[in-house]
């Protein structure tokens, strides 16, 4: 008794002579194989093959116009490298160059004439068995290559949101809200789309940049949310935020937290090199740091802190202006105002 799958199975007859073909499907049919395609021209196996989609190919290989040998060239072509078609050779050239070129070209198994009914459906059932177990594993690698990126995807998830819940308990101390980070995350990623980075790089950006103070995490309270200004003593400790931040998230490999790293330690440095914690100047501030410098403060100047009130949109575009080439990189500047300031509709401010 046939497994449901074998006696399912499609097989294509090649052969130019009708006398054979009538041959097999005596042999074949009455063991259950039902699904049966011949083509006594061989020049249609490439249609047929697309078409019918066989799980078997029978192949005389001593046939006028299109031997048997160039048909196993069509189905080399045919069939990808994942693909298992397997292709039995039936002829009555017995000789010994005959079935090495016939393996070598693709067939995986090879018959001499006159054909034993018995030999013929044991080598189809193991052909076609052979299949089965090959789409099966095929089927299975499929379905795990699947969880894998799910898995992959759910971790990926995980970290996110992770990182994203970092950012906020840094924030909540000073801004119970959250939204600080997340809006200095889409204002960098908009300034970093403006300046032309690659759209991969500019959503790590979006993601990395809200981390930039994490660090305020290990800031005291007094110090904080302070409603006054700070001594020397207390911004000191105030500017380690920097550092504190760079070290939680640094000696990772991934390239997501190796960015976010480098943003925190280096968002307060300033273009002309009177900044912290490093005194890098110009270009030898990260360009993320830069970045992140822009979109950092013009979000702190625009909404309320525990030691200022909020300023106007156009009181803090003016003052970011006032600190190009001092604070912050023209070039980065420039971006911010063809982007977050053209679409707060202040574009006049920089005219």
């Amino acid at each position: 008794m046939l497994d449901d799958r074998i006696r399912r199975a499609r097989i294509l007859i090649v052969d130019d002579e009708a006398p054979n073909i009538q041959l097999l499907r005596r042999i074949l049919e009455p063991a259950g194989y039902t699904t049966i395609k011949d083509t006594q021209d061989p020049t249609t196996v490439r249609r047929l093959l697309q078409e019918f989609q066989p799980d078997l190919v029978l192949l005389d290989l001593l046939m006028p116009g299109m031997d048997g040998h160039e048909v196993l060239d069509v189905v080399r072509a045919a069939t990808t490298v994942d693909d298992y078609l397997p292709v039995l050779v039936l002829t009555s050239d017995n000789t010994r160059d005959a079935k090495r070129r016939a393996l070598s070209g693709g067939a995986k198994d090879y018959v001499t004439k006159p054909l034993s009914p018995s030999e013929v459906r044991s080598r189809v059932r193991n052909l076609l068995e052979t299949r089965v177990l090959y789409q099966q594993v095929r089927a299975q690698n499929a379905h795990l290559e699947i969880r894998v990126q799910e898995r992959t995807f759910e971790l990926e998830d995980a970290r996110l949101q992770t990182l994203q819940r970092l950012a906020r308990a840094a924030e909540y101390r000073d801004d119970v809200t959250g939204h600080h980070t997340r809006r200095v995350g889409q204002a960098a990623a908009r300034i970093a789309e403006a300046l032309g980075w690659p759209e991969e790089d500019i959503e790590m950006m979006r993601l990395a940049a809200p981390l930039h103070d994490v660090g305020k995490i290990g800031i005291p309270d007094a110090i904080l949310l302070s409603d006054g200004p700070l001594t020397l003593a207390q911004f000191e400790i105030m500017k380690s935020h920097c550092v504190i931040g760079a070290d939680i998230l640094s000696g990772s490999d991934v390239p997501l937290l190796r960015l976010a790293a480098e943003i925190a330690l280096s968002h307060h440095e300033r273009w002309d090199g009177c900044g912290y914690p490093s005194g890098l100047a110009g270009e030898e501030i990260p360009i993320a740091g830069r970045i992140v410098a822009v979109a950092d403060t013009y979000d702190a100047l625009t909404h309320p802190r525990p030691y200022k009130a909020a300023w106007g949109e156009k009181e803090a575009l003016e003052d970011i202006l006032r600190g190009t080439d001092e604070h912050f990189d023209p070039r980065v500047v420039e971006a911010f105002r063809s982007t977050v300031v053209s679409s707060a509709h202040l574009t006049g401010v920089f005219e």
